[in-house]
């Protein structure tokens, strides 16, 4: 899950994000005029379209915001080291620090087994290389397919996923 879902902001500096309040002291649910299938239903949020996309990391803002969108992203990342180096992979941890020396990411590479850990201090340049797989892959695309086929005519209709690659 992304730190969407958990009330994370990308935007806002880590520490300013947003806390849930502290429950009430009397401890009784609270009342909705809503049947209760209706609650469970939450918006969802569109996705940018991250892919190709190379961004300018000219303030600590600048990477720290980017590090967040490139955290989000289900596809891989290309980082260059400050001393050119490139390495390409899926970031799939990064731990914040209070400062860029002490903020890492973590790559999972697709040649080899290694998880790489970089620190937010050696990263020149992101860019979003990678296939997002997680584009176009909402419920309501899933939807939209299954009803284009039964307008179709089509019987026992089954819509598998697509090959990662």
């Amino acid at each position: 899950m992304s730190g969407r879902e958990h009330g994370h902001d990308p935007l806002l500096p880590h520490g300013a994000q947003a806390v849930a309040p502290a429950p009430s002291a009397t401890h009784e649910p609270p009342s909705h005029d809503l049947p209760s299938d209706d609650l469970e239903v939450v918006p969802g949020f569109e996705r940018e379209n991250l892919q190709g996309w190379i961004p300018q990391l000219a303030t600590e803002a600048d990477i720290r915001a980017v590090i967040e969108k490139a955290f989000d992203y289900r596809g891989d990342v290309s980082i260059t080291r400050k001393n050119m180096s490139e390495i390409t992979g899926y970031l799939f941890d990064r731990r914040i620090g209070p400062t860029l020396e002490t903020s890492v990411v973590r790559l999972m590479l697709a040649t080899s087994n290694d998880r790489p850990a970089v620190p937010y201090s050696e990263i020149a340049a992101i860019a979003f290389t990678g296939r997002d797989t997680a584009a176009g892959k909402s419920y309501e695309a899933w939807v939209k397919k299954y009803w284009e086929k039964r307008a179709k005519g089509e019987k026992n209709i089954s819509i598998e996923p697509e090959a990662l690659e």
